[in-house]
């Protein structure tokens, strides 16, 4: 059950990857050791530099295709920083169009989300299709000779595109095709989408989750798919569970069973393994109650109707939590959660969190779904707040010592074949990161 492994995981990564030494990482051999300056969590001039050479240039999630389904439908959302809308046109089309207009800049939309055939600036009432175009305005006479309402519309993304129903864009108009862009971490949005076995598809659930951490934003790429903090950190959590129920040892090499961890191309990383509690989508185990488990062994029965024994067997019971770089994380553990995360200071970000379910499930099924979801996910559940407070103190720590120390992110570097609480996956991100850093802005 270790799930796709790229062909490169068959070489150890001290093999396969050249040592570098740069300002910002020592990737050394002999003997093997990674470190990370800690300068890159708290300067005000690498946090710019990401802005341009990061954020700017990457394909960077706006949504899932779900929360529009019809045309009309728009959720206004800040991208990477930018206000953005994302809508659907009367042909029933995606599109991203920045909230800002082309007159003067304020936004023409101030609603969160909705349903309208036009968004109309308030400041002086210049009119946009969710196209993006300007369709009307007062005293347009009044305007030079030469105006064109049609040189004026809604700026966009250099591109946008999706796969299965998640929504990207990107301003850089150089970047290389989505589909390439993802590189191996396509299995796992297969493995995800799957998980609506009758062609329906996945839907985000209603409501969001926002919050903000006083912690740059790199730490909650890494601690997104860390295994080594989980026993520590999480310990009240399975706690709990094993009170309910299930059969938890309270050990890393016992709890996490056919562990792994992979590099899945262009920064993206994913770790695997068979986890302890229950998986609404179907694995049921005690602590989710007698009353749940012919719910959830429904659930599983649908997968094998739909997709074979086989593949049935994998997305019940495969847990990941995956990470595509920058800053979307897909943990598909207890749940499914889809969370982003966008700095606006060295030491704070803001990170948005959305459940995400097959589009038909019954009420019982989400009634189970949503109680797995937010006893550990949710903002308040009795995990979250955990790796918050875990990321916070690291930041603290660095701020007390500003641009001085190494941290090491050196563990499982020897490994042909890591696991989950080793740091494979980490190294991945900040190898990616360095390069993106290392190029001319």
């Amino acid at each position: 059950m270790a799930g796709f492994a790229p062909e490169s995981s068959v070489t150890p990564e001290i093999q396969r990857i050249a040592p570098r030494e740069t300002q910002y990482l020592r990737d050394e051999r002999t003997p093997n050791r990674f470190l990370v300056h800690r300068k890159v969590f708290t300067d005000q001039q690498i946090f710019e530099a990401e802005r341009r050479k990061i954020f700017d240039k990457c394909w960077i999630y706006v949504g899932h295709e779900s929360e529009i389904p019809k045309p009309g439908d728009f959720v206004a959302r800040e991208v990477a920083g930018r206000p953005v809308l994302f809508t659907r046109n009367k042909d029933h089309e995606l599109r991203v169009l920045l909230n800002s207009c082309s007159h003067r800049g304020a936004e023409v939309c101030r609603e969160r989300r909705g349903n309208q055939k036009r968004f109309r600036c308030f400041y002086h009432s210049w009119a946009f299709s969710n196209d993006g175009d300007l369709i009307n305005m007062p005293d347009e006479g009044g305007f030079p000779e030469g105006f064109r309402k049609e040189d004026h519309g809604l700026a966009k993304p250099e591109q946008v595109d999706s796969y299965r129903g998640f929504v990207f864009a990107t301003f850089n108009p150089e970047q290389e095709p989505l589909e390439d862009y993802l590189a191996d971490a396509k299995y796992y949005l297969d493995l995800t989408a799957d998980q609506a076995p009758d062609g329906k598809g996945m839907s985000v659930t209603p409501g969001t989750h926002e919050y903000s951490m006083r912690s740059n934003w790199k730490l909650l790429a890494e601690n997104s798919s860390d295994g080594y903090h989980a026993i520590p950190v999480h310990k009240t959590y399975l706690d709990v569970q094993r009170s309910r129920g299930d059969d938890i040892a309270g050990s890393t090499e016992k709890d996490w069973k056919d562990s792994h961890a992979f590099d899945l191309g262009n920064g993206h990383t994913v770790t695997v393994k068979q986890a302890p509690w229950g998986r609404p989508v179907a694995r049921w185990t005690p602590s989710m109650g007698e009353d749940t488990k012919e719910t959830v062994e429904r659930s599983y029965q649908r997968l094998v109707e739909g997709h074979g024994e086989e593949r049935a067997e994998m997305i019940a019971n495969l847990d990941f939590n995956m990470l595509i770089f920058p800053n979307l994380v897909l943990n598909n553990i207890m749940a499914v959660i889809i969370r982003t995360f966008y700095p606006n200071q060295p030491g704070h970000m803001n990170v948005t969190a959305f459940s995400l379910a097959p589009g038909d499930e019954d009420e019982a099924s989400r009634r189970v779904r949503n109680e797995s979801f937010l006893s550990f996910l949710g903002p308040a559940g009795l995990a979250t707040p955990d790796d918050n407070e875990a990321l916070e103190s690291c930041q603290r720590g660095y701020e007390a010592r500003p641009g001085e120390g190494w941290s090491d992110v050196s563990r499982g570097m020897d490994k042909a074949h890591p696991a989950n609480w080793d740091e494979l996956q980490m190294r991945t991100f900040w190898r990616r990161w360095d390069t993106l850093m290392g190029e001319e802005a």
